[in-house]
């Protein structure tokens, strides 16, 4: 049952990014039933746990620390290949000047308490568990659990979208592989999420 949860859940999560990108549906309101739904589900199989190899406040922490990190890092990696590449460029804006008529504060609200958790939950409180006892191992399964994790997000189209599932998903699942639970990187996906939407690394005026 669990193994077809998680293709279900793969094709699920690519199937609404194609609906975003060739319908031009609300990011918002397409991915927040889709990734709350795939959370519950996760969370319904008992498999999720926050930090069992490591004390949970320390896991929390490093969590944090990770998310601004990561923040900083790809402020730096978005001014060095933004000029250089157009179409990096115009999808980087696109996407996170995008906010479908919606607040900044619904936005971020959406994004960092239903979305991220959901996709926490799923990703790495149940896929990267359930590979690791498959293949009795954590770096096959945590190398696995990424390359699937970018595969649902290939069908964004969006190069922004694919570049933060390759970096960021190497991170969260590292922070889960290290941790044994979901909780550090949780709080670096909602850490970070949160200061992309509200600091964007790029100009957005002309998206909003």
């Amino acid at each position: 049952m669990i193994p077809v949860l998680m293709v279900l859940g793969l094709v699920v999560e690519g199937v609404a990014w194609w609906w975003i990108s060739a319908r031009g549906a609300s990011v918002w309101a397409t991915m927040t039933p889709v990734l709350v739904g795939l959370g519950v589900l996760a969370l319904l199989t008992g498999r999720p746990e926050a930090a069992k190899d490591v004390a949970v406040g320390f896991a929390a922490a490093v969590g944090l620390a990770a998310g601004i990190l990561l923040f900083g890092a790809t402020r730096v990696f978005v001014a060095i290949v933004a000029p250089r590449w157009a179409a990096f460029r115009a999808q980087s804006v696109s996407m996170y000047g995008r906010r479908d008529a919606l607040p900044l504060g619904a936005v971020v609200a959406l994004s960092v308490l239903l979305m991220v958790p959901g996709e926490e939950l799923f990703w790495r409180g149940l896929v990267l568990p359930e590979l690791e006892r498959a293949f009795d191992g954590v770096v096959p399964a945590a190398a696995l659990a990424w390359a699937a994790f970018v595969a649902a997000n290939l069908p964004s189209r969006n190069l922004a979208i694919v570049a933060g599932a390759v970096v960021g998903g190497a991170v969260w699942v590292t922070l889960a592989a290290w941790s044994g639970g979901v909780v550090a990187g949780l709080l670096c996906h909602a850490a970070w999420t949160a200061l992309m939407l509200a600091l964007p690394p790029l100009e957005t005026r002309e998206a909003m």
